[in-house]
């Protein structure tokens, strides 16, 4: 320590440049003194002094970061190969844990979110990865951060990208629901043919009920043909009109006379 201070006497000003160091406010310095690490902790952020040859500094930084996860070939509990990609956001809460207890933080955490994400999709079934991705994701996140945790990495966040299957499945997956909305429209139909037939059947109990009622759906009909079309149409009378107009006619003559 004594012949680093005479050496930074008789280099000054030239051993400024090495002596002095600035670390940022989102950043922290690990200092290490003949291979141990001073007292107080990390350092910073601000203006710092060192000693050339004595110590050793190393830069952590603090902020939040993310990383891809390359795609990984997955086999699912029910034996479909699928591919995988995944982001994770994680930052150092511990500078000093960070830089003695693993030797690369950033990298580590790469290898353990690969591993993780094969090892938890494992065990899902490929109708649960497509339609519970955030409780995969989730429990990724509580996977990954108990693992960090000792080496001070807090992961924040885990979300999976895309889910990527064979070309084979796809096209089994895309017959199938072409097969499920054509089943959807048979029973809407066979639903609006069930609907049509009773409201035929309480019409055909009126009209039994009521026979004249028929006679006023032969009129309307006749009405509809008549707006369309410029024609003759020679309509039947019923007996039973002809009657009541007999009788009619035939008091009338009666009362005249």
């Amino acid at each position: 320590v004594v012949l680093s201070y005479i050496i930074c006497v008789l280099t000054f000003p030239f051993s400024l440049c090495v002596a002095i160091k600035v670390i940022q406010e989102y950043e922290r310095a690990v200092i290490m003194r003949l291979g141990r690490i001073l007292p107080g902790g990390a350092k910073g952020p601000g203006l710092f002094f060192i000693l050339p040859c004595v110590d050793t500094i190393m830069k952590v930084d603090l902020r939040t970061v993310t990383f891809d996860v390359p795609p990984q070939e997955i086999l699912t509990r029910d034996s479909v190969t699928v591919s995988v990609d995944a982001v994770v956001y994680f930052r150092i809460f511990n500078p000093i844990i960070s830089v003695t207890n693993v030797e690369n933080s950033r990298y580590s955490t790469q290898l353990l979110a690969a591993t993780t994400l094969r090892n938890i999709l494992g065990t899902k079934t490929l109708q649960e990865i497509l339609s519970d991705r955030e409780n995969i994701s989730h429990s990724m996140q509580v996977h990954l951060d108990e693992g960090t945790d000792p080496w001070g990495v807090k992961v924040e966040r885990v979300e999976m990208k895309d889910v990527r299957l064979p070309v084979s499945m796809q096209r089994s997956m895309a017959a199938e629901a072409e097969a499920a909305r054509e089943a959807r429209a048979k029973i809407i139909a066979a639903e609006g043919e069930q609907k049509a037939s009773r409201s035929l059947k309480e019409a055909a109990d009126v009209i039994n009920e009521s026979p004249i009622a028929l006679q006023l759906r032969y009129l309307q009909t006749l009405t509809h043909i008549a707006a369309e079309k410029n024609s003759t149409i020679v309509f039947p009378i019923p007996i039973e009109l002809m009657r009541l107009m007999k009788t009619r006619g035939g008091s009338s003559s009666t009362t005249g006379f």
